[in-house]
């Protein structure tokens, strides 16, 4: 049986999204059909929508979500109809040569439904990162649905399902920040202060948020920024090291995606101090940097993917911080709105003007 809903699509470059009937198909082995609760309005959507991820229109976008399960397919056991789950774009696959190694984090054939789901026409789409959740319900894998307390708030939870879980994870599983560590964390928006909130977590005693926009400085400080530095008006690597003895941080986020803002992140890193990227360049962007100064300087340079998280260690595990009163999910959200006011949250992102918004279903 098929179920016809309402979904959000991206027809094509830079169209604005509109609010379409799309039919979902019931979930055929190792699936699981969601009922989406929240779905929190994510810059990789925007992304999909002026085609940056790639040119697969049209699009379902919305992929920051958490829901129930309503069916599962042949051959599912980790879920079932009822449970309260948090969605995730990495369904690890347990085979792989990442997965055997004990490294599941870093699974390299993740997958997602095998199923299409389609306009009412029987166009197929391109759900957004497998998901596609800005939909009354949408058809993953079930390796995408990670089980969690049904008392927590969709609204706040589903968050980790993207932005604020590469954020946390940039910094305490990428970053390694532990306490007593002093850390600079370049762009703040949700991924940013994610990480600002991660590592006041993980007790880092100095935190030092920097940004162009003293708004999202005064966000940041709501997650734990002991320091902000405009970068506008100060030059950030002289304000980081003047912050830290003169030395730098121990560990720098960049969550801006930039090769300027890579640089500062470089620059303003203790000797044998650790960079993340944990922002999205874009495939044209190009990074020069002196070989020597990468061997003089030592320490690591990183990537983070995802925040480097595993779905059914992480998402319960902070989850239940949220619920305990560490770890303010709530404060992330800027806004509720419904499907029909995806593009306007668009705009809003745009200027600058939310954290986040989240679609209520």
């Amino acid at each position: 049986m098929a179920h016809e809903v309402r979904g959000v699509v991206a027809r094509g470059k830079g169209q604005p999204v509109s609010l379409e009937t799309i039919v979902v198909p019931d979930p055929g082995p190792g699936e699981a059909l969601v009922a989406v609760r929240a779905c929190g309005v994510c810059h990789t959507d925007l992304h999909y929508r002026e085609g940056g991820i790639n040119d697969d229109f049209p699009f379902l976008l919305g992929h920051e979500a958490a829901g129930v399960v309503e069916a599962v397919g042949e051959g599912v056991t980790d879920v079932a109809p009822g449970d309260f789950v948090i969605l995730n774009w990495r369904a690890v696959c347990g085979a792989c040569r990442a997965c055997l190694r004990g490294r599941p984090q870093y699974c390299f054939a993740t997958h997602n439904a095998t199923q299409k789901m389609t306009l009412a026409d029987g166009t197929p789409l391109s759900p957004a990162l497998g998901i596609g959740a800005f939909a009354d319900k949408t058809l993953v894998a079930a390796g995408q649905c990670t089980k969690v307390d049904p008392s927590a708030s969709p609204v706040a939870v589903g968050l980790l399902g993207c932005g604020v879980m590469a954020g946390l994870g940039a910094a305490i599983n990428t970053g390694g920040v532990t306490r007593g560590d002093s850390v600079a964390v370049i762009g703040c928006g949700g991924v940013g202060d994610a990480a600002i909130a991660g590592a006041h977590l993980a007790g880092a005693t100095r935190i030092i948020a920097v940004d162009v926009d003293d708004t999202k400085l005064d966000w940041a400080r709501r997650f734990g920024a002991t320091h902000t530095v405009n970068s506008r008006e100060t030059d950030p690597v002289e304000a980081i090291r003047e912050l830290t003895g003169g030395f730098g941080a121990d560990v720098v986020i960049e969550a801006v995606g930039r090769p300027e803002t890579y640089k500062q992140a470089f620059y303003a890193r203790d000797l044998a101090g650790t960079v993340v990227l944990v922002g999205v360049p874009t495939p044209e962007m190009t990074l020069e940097l002196p070989l020597l100064d990468v061997f003089g300087r030592g320490g690591a340079l990183k990537s983070s993917w995802y925040g480097d998280c595993l779905p059914s260690r992480d998402f319960p595990m902070l989850v239940s911080l949220y619920q305990q009163g560490r770890l303010d999910l709530d404060a992330f959200v800027t806004e509720t709105i419904a499907l029909e006011d995806v593009e306007a949250a668009f705009e809003k992102m745009h200027h600058g003007e939310v954290l986040r918004s989240v679609v209520v279903l």
